[in-house]
């Protein structure tokens, strides 16, 4: 083999390098995640199309810079401080464990929050669960006058319904810690189901476009306090 080829076989590599250094790749503001929990419950409901589906709507509609692609954060993670907001469904059991409890508190408090979405069967267990996590608050129903509920899109009568289960009317409920809402709880809703593709479920266009603004809603008042933590 010549010096020359010698040579060409070990730049070649290099120039490589060099070029993909220069590629410019796009920088998001910040990423959004779905909490894994233990306990049994489906936390992985809805993962394929929800939450992409509201990143991608809350990109073109708001004019945020969310990355399309979702991260996924276990309860107990310290990676968890890398996501400004975590969303969590599922339809069964959940648990968190003493560290769990202790990291998810020091997250919520230190300006994330966290979007649970009753996917049908997960409201008696989330509730206790969340008390471990502040046994000192309760969960309160928001009023309609909220600004959750008066971000870019208005509902005056707060949470559309998405799915109907029980013929009961949609809450939503919160987590107040110090003034700030930490925890918004959407129950008799089934948000995270409207998020999805439209064949999934088969929701009508309205269904979905409710809970696509609502969704976005929440992340646009989940994205202020965050930067005015």
């Amino acid at each position: 083999m010549s010096n020359k080829l010698k040579y060409l076989l070990f730049i070649l590599p290099l120039f490589i390098c060099l070029q993909s250094s220069f590629i410019e790749k796009p920088a998001y503001a910040f990423q959004v995640a779905v909490l894994k929990y233990n306990g049994g419950g489906d936390w992985y409901a809805n993962l394929e199309t929800s939450l992409p589906n509201l990143i991608k709507f809350c990109n073109k509609e708001l004019k945020t810079n969310i990355n399309p692609e979702q991260g996924v954060v276990e309860a107990g993670s310290p990676e968890i401080y890398n996501y400004p907001f975590v969303h969590m469904t599922g339809h069964g059991n959940v648990i968190f464990n003493m560290q769990e409890t202790d990291n998810l508190r020091k997250y919520l408090i230190s300006g994330g929050f966290l979007h649970v979405s009753d996917n049908y069967g997960m409201d008696q267990f989330i509730r206790l669960q969340l008390k471990k996590v502040f046994p000192e608050l309760d969960l309160v129903e928001l009023p309609f006058s909220h600004p959750i509920y008066h971000q870019k899109f208005e509902f005056a009568n707060g949470l559309p319904k998405v799915h109907e289960h029980d013929n009961k009317a949609p809450k939503g409920l919160g987590l107040i810690y110090n003034g700030r809402l930490v925890c918004f709880y959407d129950f008799e809703c089934d948000l995270g189901d409207g998020w999805e593709n439209p064949e999934i479920h088969n929701d009508s266009e309205e269904a979905r476009s409710k809970a696509l603004k609502m969704g976005a809603n929440i992340i646009s008042y989940a994205f202020t306090t965050y930067e005015k933590k």
